[in-house]
């Protein structure tokens, strides 16, 4: 069963297997909070979301970095980090959530079950309209963010001429 966990030393084996498969593939690793600082220095590196939810990252806004644990396979199969509101650049282009799925574990429904649980994660901190963006081009994402209920907005061109995708999810007032 696929469950959101916080870091922690006893998912080192499983979360340095992700990373080395992740690296040996050569591509951009995501969210960036999981490749800002060396994941191989296990103790600092668990240290840095610490320091993450304190405000550290984007212009002192606070966020939480979730693995997703497979807990019958036991493998960590990919990231989320939600931060927990949103500055003007957060706003163009990043979202409230940012996700990534290791490479071997993509297209097996993962991404869509993770941004369930972590939109669950926005609840209780009372985000009820999330923000999510995605490549133009990378389709899975987009399938998984409007599998979650995600609506297009818009589409913004970046400096290096990609294109963003920004969807809105909302998820209504706690009762």
């Amino acid at each position: 069963m696929l469950k959101l966990v916080k870091p922690d030393k006893k998912y080192e084996r499983q979360y340095k297997e992700m990373m080395d498969e992740w690296y040996t593939v050569g591509e951009k690793i995501v969210p960036y909070s999981i490749r800002r600082l060396d994941y191989k220095k296990f103790d600092k590196y668990l240290y840095g979301f610490e320091e993450e939810r304190n405000g550290c990252l984007y212009g002192g806004i606070p966020a939480t970095t979730l693995w997703a644990y497979d807990d019958e396979r036991d493998i960590v199969v990919g990231t989320v980090n939600i931060r927990h509101w949103l500055n003007e650049e957060l706003l163009k282009d990043g979202g409230h959530i940012g996700d990534g799925i290791r490479p071997s574990e993509r297209k097996k429904g993962y991404a869509t079950k993770m941004i369930a649980l972590a939109l669950e994660e926005c609840k209780k901190l009372n985000i009820n309209r999330v923000l999510m963006v995605c490549y133009k081009d990378n389709i899975g994402s987009a399938k998984s963010i409007i599998k979650n209920g995600g609506i297009l907005e818009n589409e913004i061109i970046n400096e290096d001429e990609t294109i963003d995708q920004r969807y809105w999810i909302e998820l209504g007032t706690q009762s």
